[in-house]
């Protein structure tokens, strides 16, 4: 409800403007004609025919979900970040299982160095077959397969986190271009406005009611208009450049038309959005899997201290002669005890960077929380102001002027002042509405959620 009664404010200005400098024209120009001549004209010029610009943007309209949901499933970085998280959910099937099986074929000579030489005549000669595997302590695949684990769910909440950035981004730039794209549309809606103004001034200039100042002023600021609705059509381009790079679209494909921005209101107290960036905040989320992971580090570094086993067996194949020969070895790895010791240390730092990393990240999460609820509540309050007071009081103020302006009892530069009030609050507003749905974008992002 108060996003219509501000937008019916917003253009309200602008159609009242039309009108009244539509009734200054009529009464100015064609001063020889009547009443009822004078109403047609000015019924006439309030609805002025749609510029070229205005025609570029009459296309259908693409909503801020269907960009959010096209980047999500084409954008190359959240897709390059997924698939690096899928590829950590494969690392500890391999961290934990056993080391590689061995296999080995022995074959034993006598009296020559040539294959099977003696193999029929001797005692020693033989063809051995044999296995060796290794078998690490108890318990320390365990450890690696749950550090692997930890390092998965930092590299999810990484991808979550690479995701949220990219759509806030976009929804910045989105924003962006709505703002643009509307703005243009008040720009030329203000500039025909200014050439009917202009028109008056110079009918009062040639009847001797006016000066040619007024008219090189009025001609002055159509110039000045002009320029901005350039430099908005350069603004555009490059906004639209940048989303399509995000969707991944081909530079020459389509322009994309933005829909119309309406206030959105803050539903949380700055308490509950705190508490949710400290439970979801993705960021957030990595660090802690990254203690979690340092932790199990440190326990597999005291685990490392316990030796490794080794077990063999052999079958060696004589000659007819004599029997065969098998052989079952069972080996122990002891560790350096001088090495394990740097590692245990290593580790142990490690999970105190890892604690201190978390607590830096959670501070500087939780101040952009604060800082950007602030920002958007700030934002509402400024934007009640100018639609309840900045806004109207600028309208009253033009058609004052206006008024006194037609009874020659006021300068053509305060009409002109008041002009320029009408159109820059207009601006002003719809750039403040840009702030606040960008207040409200970061705040999605810090704390992992969709806001209403």
């Amino acid at each position: 409800m108060q996003s219509t009664y501000l937008s019916r404010s917003l253009f309200g200005c602008t159609r009242i403007s039309l009108i009244s400098v539509a009734v200054l024209v009529g009464t100015m120009v064609l001063p020889a004609k009547g009443t009822a001549q004078q109403t047609g004209d000015s019924q006439q010029s309030a609805s002025p025919p749609e510029s070229s610009g205005m025609a570029e943007h009459a296309g259908k309209p693409t909503s801020l979900r269907e960009v959010i949901q096209e980047a999500d499933q084409r954008n190359p970085q959240i897709a390059a970040s997924f698939h690096a998280w899928q590829a950590s959910r494969n690392v500890p099937r391999q961290v934990s299982a056993l080391p590689e099986t061995q296999l080995s074929v022995q074959q034993f000579s006598v009296g020559s160095p040539r294959p099977f030489a003696g193999y029929s005549n001797s005692d020693f000669a033989y063809i051995g077959f044999g296995a060796s595997q290794d078998i690490p302590y108890p318990g320390k695949r365990q450890l690696r397969a749950s550090i692997a684990e930890h390092e998965a769910a930092s590299m999810e909440a990484q991808t979550d986190s690479v995701r949220r950035t990219v759509v806030g981004n976009l929804k910045m730039v989105y924003f962006r271009l709505a703002y643009i794209q509307q703005t243009l549309g008040v720009l030329q809606r203000s500039d025909e406005l200014l050439n009917q103004v202009q028109d008056a001034s110079e009918a009062r200039y040639r009847v001797g009611q006016g000066n040619q100042q007024d008219v090189l002023k009025a001609q002055l600021q159509h110039t000045k208009i002009l320029q901005q609705i350039a430099h908005h059509h350069q603004e555009e381009g490059l906004l639209e450049a940048q989303i399509k790079q995000v969707l991944g679209r081909p530079q020459e494909s389509a322009n994309i038309v933005a829909e119309t921005l309406t206030i959105r209101r803050l539903p949380y107290s700055a308490a509950e959005l705190l508490q949710k960036a400290r439970e979801q905040n993705p960021d957030v989320r990595s660090k802690q899997a990254s203690i979690r992971r340092q932790e199990t580090q440190v326990e597999l570094a005291h685990k490392n201290f316990r030796p490794d086993f080794n077990v063999q067996y052999t079958y060696e194949h004589t000659g007819s002669q004599t029997r065969d020969y098998y052989m079952a070895t069972f080996g122990i790895r002891l560790p350096n005890r001088g090495r394990q010791k740097a590692e245990l240390a290593e580790a142990q730092e490690n999970q105190e960077r890892a604690r201190q990393e978390l607590d830096a990240e959670s501070q500087r999460v939780l101040a952009e929380v604060q800082q950007q609820f602030v920002r958007a509540k700030t934002s509402e309050d400024r934007l009640k102001i100018y639609s309840d007071g900045l806004v109207p009081q600028s309208e009253a103020t033009f058609q004052s002027a206006l008024s006194a302006y037609q009874s020659n009892k006021q300068d053509f530069e305060s009409l002109l002042s008041g002009f320029l009030d009408v159109l820059n609050l207009d601006l002003e507003y719809r750039n403040e509405l840009v702030e606040h749905e960008s207040a409200l974008a970061e705040l999605e992002r810090l704390t992992g959620m969709d806001l209403p």
